[in-house]
């Protein structure tokens, strides 16, 4: 399942405000300043840190199945989407991302599996990730560098999981299609298409 997407971006409080409207709520905001990591979670607001101008290494926000992080960059970039799976599923995912030449990156906590796309999977086995309920990914559609990603998805999940990809230059994250929740476009230009709120 997929339950995740990370990318970075100079526009770090208003994608977050962007994803607040949404009903997102953010769990955590890790930044640097001088030169050490330090919590800004909730309850604190950018109003209690924006004179600190933090270097945001991380913020997450959830709602119900899905996890979405961002983190400070110069520009717009995709960096990976992640797929929540069993113990057994993550081992044979890694199997056959080593059978195509991908190297994973294998940790206690996650697992990131580079590709030749343009960006990495992640693989995720504790579902502490995520909330209950809605929304829940139906769909992402995403810019790659080469095509044969969904072929490859397909190899290694055992099935389709409703990844979409069109040949760009500069791998991005394209949209994102979740059920129960507005539509919309992020300040990222990334299209996030809602479905049936009730």
């Amino acid at each position: 399942m997929i339950f995740h997407y990370h990318y970075w971006t100079p526009n770090l409080e208003e994608t977050e405000q962007f994803y607040t409207q949404l009903g997102f709520t953010v769990r955590q905001r890790i930044g640097k300043k001088d030169r050490t990591f330090q919590s800004y979670n909730p309850p604190l607001t950018w109003d209690d840190f924006r004179k600190e101008t933090p270097l945001f290494r991380i913020i997450e926000m959830k709602k119900g199945q899905v996890n979405v992080t961002i983190g400070f960059g110069k520009k717009v970039m995709f960096d990976h989407i992640g797929f929540l799976v069993t113990k057994d599923q993550h081992d044979t995912v890694c199997k056959k991302a080593r059978e195509l030449g991908w190297k994973p990156d294998e940790a206690e906590r996650r697992t990131f599996i580079p590709t030749p796309y343009g960006f990495r999977l992640e693989l995720q086995t504790h579902s502490d990730v995520l909330d209950t309920g809605e929304p829940a990914i139906e769909e992402i559609r995403l810019g790659v560098l080469k095509a044969g990603l969904e072929k490859d998805l397909v190899y290694l999940f055992g099935r389709n999981l409703s990844v979409k990809t069109e040949l760009e230059e500069i791998p991005s994250l394209k949209e994102v299609k979740l059920s129960n929740i507005a539509s919309g476009t992020d300040p990222n230009g990334v299209l996030i298409s809602g479905t049936a709120l009730g």
